[in-house]
């Protein structure tokens, strides 16, 4: 008798770093019965390169024993890419932009619903990992950045220098939101370019260009993130 092959079982792998037993225990859980295969620590420390090994996506608690959440979140984007999922019971403006600022792609205040937290991760999941290569795509979107051009569906896109790297450093992690602190220090020129309302300028100029198809959207507190329509 011939045997059908096995389906493919392989999960998705996630480090779960939380110090409270119950919640984590909860975290875990859920994560499980959604698919998932998580590693659970339970006080905080440096992530090496053994620990990240085929891990796809990390929910950091801040306030942690040991490593304090931020430090790890700082010396994990020093090196990796990962996608990062914030879970704290933090629920000040500043503490978000923090997190957001060291490179954090998503915030969640505790308590919160464990079918909320799922979906998150697996909309994180969906999204592309933070690009390093030369040319970088969102939807129709093309950038070279070695060449310096921008292109949408194939049509080249008119941009100043300003607006040229402030969609690169949209376009890098898409879906994510990035500050405006990082983008203005990463994209002004404070002797010429003004501060950081000035990106407000430069996002509607961008918008006007993109069209419908790729959107700069605005999040409120904390700056923008740059999304493509998603095709039906």
């Amino acid at each position: 008798m011939i045997r059908a092959a096995a389906p493919n079982t392989v999960k998705r792998r996630l480090l779960v770093i939380e110090d409270d037993q119950e919640l984590g225990s909860q975290i875990v859980k859920s994560l499980q019965t959604a698919g998932f295969e998580s590693t659970w620590w339970k006080e905080g420390k440096t992530i090496d390169k053994t620990a990240l090994a085929d891990v796809e996506l990390v929910v950091l608690d801040l306030m942690l024993p040991g490593t304090y959440g931020l430090d790890i979140l700082k010396s994990l984007r020093s090196r990796s890419d990962v996608p990062v999922l914030v879970l704290s019971a933090l629920n000040d403006t500043p503490s978000k932009v923090r997190a957001l600022q060291l490179g954090a792609d998503d915030y969640m205040t505790k308590p919160f619903w464990p079918e909320e937290l799922v979906e998150r991760v697996r909309a994180r999941l969906r999204r592309p990992a933070m690009q390093r290569t030369e040319a970088l795509e969102v939807g129709p979107l093309r950038i070279d950045r070695e060449a310096r051009e921008a292109s949408l569906a194939g049509e080249r896109i008119e941009l100043t220098r300003v607006e040229f790297d402030f969609l690169v450093a949209l376009a890098e992690r898409p879906g994510a939101a990035i500050t405006r602190k990082h983008l203005a220090d990463r994209v002004l020129d404070p002797s010429r370019e003004g501060s950081e309302r000035t990106l407000d300028v430069h996002a509607s100029r961008l918008r006007k260009k993109l069209g419908t198809s790729v959107t700069i959207e605005t999040v409120w507190g904390i700056g923008y993130r740059l999304l493509a329509e998603a095709s039906e």
